[in-house]
């Protein structure tokens, strides 16, 4: 199109934050945290993504006839597969196993991040010309860097289907996501729940504090370098012990704190005047999103309380309307967070692999959408007052 260009960013500062912001905003008064600015030019400012971790940036840049940003997409280029928590390395193998090269490859998301959201950035959330232009841009980009594919991961449903238009191949898992049904206090939400359910639940909250402990939110000022520096041993502990060498650097939390204080909730436990065990969430515009967890002691339930029944508790306080527990866990459904779907598209360059990849997505698709019906079957919900989850 005449009126609009296609630039590619090699870091987030090459764009103001306020052109970067007002289109992953869409419309709305504000972004969601994990595609804000500052939150993706924190990672780049730490270190965390950048060419010596594989995550190399190659932003995308639609510029409108007065120069200004009408689309962007936070788009990587990756000599690997970790910290995207949508799996593909059997892809890689495959291919590479029948003499072809898989990486590199453009990865369109947020790093390190399992949280479903925008990824095709227009300022007008109703821009689908502009959605397709930067579609058509990732697959051109792709090609000049002479990579294998296109992943776009996590993206919100719409986005997905629109993408399968473009032909891109589609992709679905699952996570589970507790969702408020108008409760006004925690109480409330476990009178939904079966009584042995309920009562398992309240027994599991008493027992993951009995030794003494205590909970604090920390949001906005009250989130301290000192608290940082306890969060980060955490995460740190569990970090090493998950993926052997943890994603996000020490510097990466003090701008989290500096940047976005008012987005972040620690949930911090405190035992003999000294924390112990931590997770942090981050606020959304109606969601909160549980991010990292870790403990340098150990004690029953203590992941529980601190990690779904905290975070349950905020997100009342606060009214919001969904709390996104991160990837994976099937324990997560006693708890009253139930199995929703998550969307990726992929497209492939390579004709045979990509036929064959075709052909796997779609028995998954199958698989995965029976697993969350049969899992849904399972929840601790009284019949009929399973809530439905908020678009």
């Amino acid at each position: 199109m005449s009126d609009a260009t296609l630039q590619v960013l090699g870091r987030l500062s090459e764009i103001p934050a306020a052109q970067w912001d007002a289109c992953a905003a869409g419309g709305a008064e504000q972004p969601e945290p994990f595609v804000r600015h500052a939150f993706l030019s924190a990672l780049e400012d730490a270190g965390c993504v950048g060419a010596r971790t594989g995550w190399l940036p190659q932003h995308l840049f639609l510029a409108g006839p007065d120069g200004s940003a009408r689309g962007v997409a936070p788009a990587y280029l990756k000599s690997h597969s970790r910290g995207e928590y949508v799996f593909d390395h059997g892809w890689a193998d495959a291919y590479e196993g029948a003499g072809g090269r898989y990486y590199p490859k453009l990865q369109v998301s947020v790093p390190f991040t399992p949280v479903t959201g925008r990824r095709l950035l227009t300022r007008d959330p109703h821009d689908d010309a502009g959605s397709d232009l930067l579609a058509a841009g990732l697959v051109q980009l792709s090609r000049q860097r002479q990579a294998s594919s296109v992943h776009v991961t996590f993206a919100r449903e719409a986005e997905w289907e629109r993408l399968g238009g473009q032909g891109f191949l589609q992709r679905i898992d699952q996570q589970f996501h507790w969702t408020n049904a108008g409760y006004g206090t925690y109480e409330e939400f476990l009178e939904a729940l079966a009584s042995r359910k309920r009562k398992a639940l309240r027994r599991e909250r008493r027992e993951a504090l009995s030794a003494g402990l205590s909970i604090e939110w920390l949001t906005g000022a009250d989130i301290t370098e000192a608290a940082w520096d306890a969060f980060f041993a955490f995460y740190m502990d569990t970090g090493a012990r998950k993926w052997g060498q943890p994603y996000l650097n020490r510097a990466f939390f003090s701008l989290l704190g500096e940047r976005m204080a008012e987005s972040v909730l620690l949930i911090m436990a405190r035992r003999n005047g000294r924390y112990i065990a931590g997770a942090l969430n981050m606020i959304g515009v109606d969601t909160l999103y549980g991010r990292y967890w870790g403990a340098v002691e150990h004690h029953p339930f203590l992941h529980f309380e601190v990690c779904y029944h905290q975070a349950i508790d905020f997100a009342i306080s606060r009214k919001l309307a969904v709390v996104e527990a991160g990837a994976q866990g099937e324990h997560k459904l006693a708890r009253g967070y139930l199995p929703r779907l998550t969307y990726s598209a992929h497209w492939i360059a390579n004709p045979e692999l990509r036929r064959a990849v075709d052909r796997y997505l779609e028995r998954e698709r199958a698989y995965v959408r029976g697993m969350g019906e049969d899992l849904s079957d399972l929840g601790p919900f009284r019949r009929g007052s399973a809530p439905e989850e908020q678009d």
